[in-house]
């Protein structure tokens, strides 16, 4: 059976978890520490993924929920506008 991940992805991972463990690991836009031992392996692939490693890629763009690809696909009933109403003339 073929690897998933080359040994650069393998090694980059471990990198991401020895800061994480340090307390060095920030994550992106907010800059807090990153405490999670599953974020950091996230942070890890990304980066190998950012640098052309051999990693598969994410779930989330192979496989969507069923319930997800209907929302996605369904199409909205227009709403019919109802014959604007005469109003009631004087007598």
């Amino acid at each position: 059976m073929a690897t998933k991940y080359s040994k650069a992805t393998q090694e980059k991972v471990h990198e991401e978890m020895h800061e994480m463990k340090e307390g060095k690991l920030k994550s992106g836009r907010s800059g807090k520490n990153v405490t999670d031992p599953k974020q950091a392996i996230a942070i890890g692939l990304s980066e190998a993924r950012k640098e052309g490693k051999k990693v598969p890629p994410k779930k989330a763009a192979t496989e969507k929920s069923p319930a997800v690809k209907k929302a996605t696909t369904k199409k909205t009933a227009s709403k019919k506008s109802a014959a604007p109403k005469k109003a009631a003339s004087k007598k």
